[in-house]
């Protein structure tokens, strides 16, 4: 099974409202990855003191080390993912040092924990071909649309070698394999 993006924006709010309703710790994963483009293993090890600054105030930009490539990655979180990072942690009492997802077992929660819940929620909304991988390719299939078909930025932010590895990830290769189909109708 290849894992796709969610092309439907009705399908992405219903499972965000969903994952927020059951956990607000795995709606702020499911827009974490949405907003990003990070992978899922680069976005449950982060701690509060890599959002926000000692006096509470956000930092310019998100800089991590991806885990995949350990190439170093400067984001800058966009007004809607600062707004449900802030209403999230003043609900729980955190620490500059505590992980944003922290799990019961002390540390941060596990991919194949996020896996589970997020694959569960995807299931009873109806979106086939569900992975984690998924968010990061939502991110980029709507970041293409959105950016006018910018795929060089995209392949960038991807570290992609080519625009066909991106196009493919991101499922735009499909999406006009299937517009081809509709054309000629008999």
């Amino acid at each position: 099974m290849t894992v796709e993006p969610i092309r439907d924006r009705s399908k992405i709010k219903q499972l965000y409202h969903y994952l927020h309703g059951k956990d607000p710790k795995y709606g702020l994963i499911f827009k974490f990855g949405l907003n990003t483009g990070l992978r899922i293993s680069d976005i449950l090890p982060l701690k509060i003191k890599d959002i926000f600054m000692k006096n509470g105030d956000f930092r310019d930009y998100l800089v991590i080390k991806e885990k995949k490539t350990k190439k170093e990655k400067k984001i800058k979180l966009n007004d809607t993912l600062r707004k449900n990072i802030q209403s999230y942690i003043i609900n729980d009492k955190f620490l500059y040092d505590d992980y944003l997802f922290p799990s019961k077992k002390g540390t941060y929660i596990g991919r194949i924990q996020a896996y589970r819940v997020l694959k569960e929620a995807a299931v009873l909304i109806g979106i086939e071909n569900f992975g984690t991988h998924s968010l990061r390719k939502t991110w980029g299939y709507w970041t293409y649309k959105m950016s006018k078909y910018n795929i060089g930025l995209i392949m960038d932010t991807f570290n992609h070698s080519s625009q066909n590895i991106t196009l493919r990830y991101i499922g735009v290769n499909q999406d006009q394999k299937d517009e081809l189909y509709s054309l000629v109708q008999f």
